[in-house]
């Protein structure tokens, strides 16, 4: 049985966590495949709220096996943290999570380069979680995997060179002789942590895959902050797109069978970087404090925009998607009217795809088509037409616009309060 791929269509926050957690219900591996605690998925679940940044939202399925790929990043004092926390909630994470040794580790120091950057003015509104400086390290053949840090007299030599090579910048920060003691602060206890975790992600996948058991393949960020195919340079370090998933998780293309797109009804995103639907004033913070539009992983307040076509047509283009997850329909209710972005204007004519120059992707103007919008409380909805006729004028219009069926629509926080429009429940978006 083939996989199945799970990838933001925004900037990221669409709502990815309550998707995967539902499909994992029927998962039997989720592996997450690039990014690190960067990203913040908050799923709710038996009226608990679970805030999630490195392990995968499948973790709160009972039955499936949770992975880290090869292309996650993983810092493992924050990683601890997290654990630590799910399992006071009652989670079970020990011998039900596993971690690539091919893993690159964030460094204490990496959070202090990425920090200084920022304060600096030369950042672009980063999580400051260390996230850029660890995998310029892995792309420079200089990082620290994780199979690296559990040996010690391996690690303290790569962390000797480490130092020589961010001293420029780290002296500007603390003495030397300081920033080695970050360094090594409780390393022998968390490589005591990280040890039992470890598993090859890439034979276990193969294995399961052979076997025909359903791989759920869970992305973090989204389309547009792919470092390739998004708002370069306000993008993530990682491809967050479909195909990060193969290098990411160490499959072969051939293995992937489907992917499912998730957005928001409306669009959001967090940091620097072009937003040509961003909406400003009372609108804007109604969405914004209605959606609950504040990051999982810093707290700080989402940009808020209407939905953009032109935004997700690329991002199906380069993901591929099979059929699409339109999440928080129901925040949209109460706006009169709703307005949804077809097409660009620049520089006085029209522009139907994404640009490729970060000025022009600041200087386009969208082109609106507007719609009535509709009232009433949605959340009890679990067929698609229990919908106010304009909520599903809505959807069909997103529809018949991107060539995808969206085969869920989410109408609440809650994993049940979802309009799921595919027959034969998670297990069928396999097939």
């Amino acid at each position: 049985m083939p996989g199945l791929v799970v990838v933001g269509a925004q900037w990221g926050d669409e709502g990815k966590g309550k998707v995967v957690h539902w499909l994992a219900s029927q998962a039997h591996l989720v592996v997450r495949f690039q990014g690190g605690n960067n990203a913040g998925h908050t799923v709710v679940c038996g009226g608990k709220q679970f805030a999630l940044h490195t392990v995968p939202s499948g973790i709160l399925a009972d039955k499936a096996l949770s992975l880290l790929g090869n292309g996650v990043i993983v810092n493992p004092r924050a990683l601890r943290e997290e654990v630590e926390g799910l399992e006071r909630q009652g989670v079970r994470v020990r011998g039900r999570l596993g971690i690539s040794p091919l893993c690159h580790v964030i460094l204490p120091t990496h959070l202090l380069l990425d920090g200084r950057r920022e304060d600096a003015g030369q950042g672009i509104g980063t999580t400051r979680k260390g996230i850029g400086p660890c995998y310029e390290d892995k792309v420079a053949r200089c990082g620290v995997r994780v199979c690296d840090y559990l040996d010690p007299p391996l690690f303290r030599e790569l962390a000797k060179s480490h130092l020589r090579l961010h001293a420029p910048e780290l002296a500007r920060l603390m003495p030397l002789a300081r920033a080695r003691r970050e360094l090594f602060r409780d390393y022998e206890a968390l490589r005591a942590f990280l040890a039992p975790f470890i598993a090859d992600a890439s034979v276990l996948v193969e294995a399961a895959l052979e076997r025909g058991r359903r791989v759920l393949f869970e992305g973090a960020q989204g389309a547009m902050l792919d470092v390739d195919f998004g708002t370069y340079p306000f993008v993530t370090s990682s491809n967050s797109c479909a195909g990060g998933a193969c290098v990411g998780a160490g499959v072969g293309p051939t293995r992937i069978g489907a992917v499912l797109g998730v957005a928001k009804a409306y669009t959001t995103r967090v940091g620097l970087g072009p937003f040509p639907t961003e909406i400003e004033g009372r609108v804007g913070r109604f969405i914004r404090e209605k959606g609950g539009e504040y990051g999982t992983t810093t707290g700080r307040p989402r940009r808020i925009g209407w939905l953009d076509l032109v935004q997700l047509k690329a991002a199906a283009r380069i993901n591929g998607f099979s059929r699409l997850a339109l999440m928080k329909l129901d925040t949209l209710s109460g706006i009169h009217p709703l307005r949804v972005c077809t097409a660009y204007r620049l520089r006085g004519r029209r522009v139907e795809g994404w640009p490729c120059s970060r000025r022009d992707a600041f200087d386009v103007e969208p082109v609106y088509e507007s719609f009535q919008g509709f009232s009433g409380d949605l959340s009890g909805a679990r067929r698609f037409s229990d919908l106010p006729e304009g909520a599903r004028d809505y959807v069909r219009f997103v529809e018949r616009s991107l060539g995808l069926e969206a085969a869920v629509v989410s109408v609440g926080k809650d994993r049940e309060q979802t309009v799921l429009r595919r027959p034969g429940g998670a297990a069928g978006f396999w097939r």
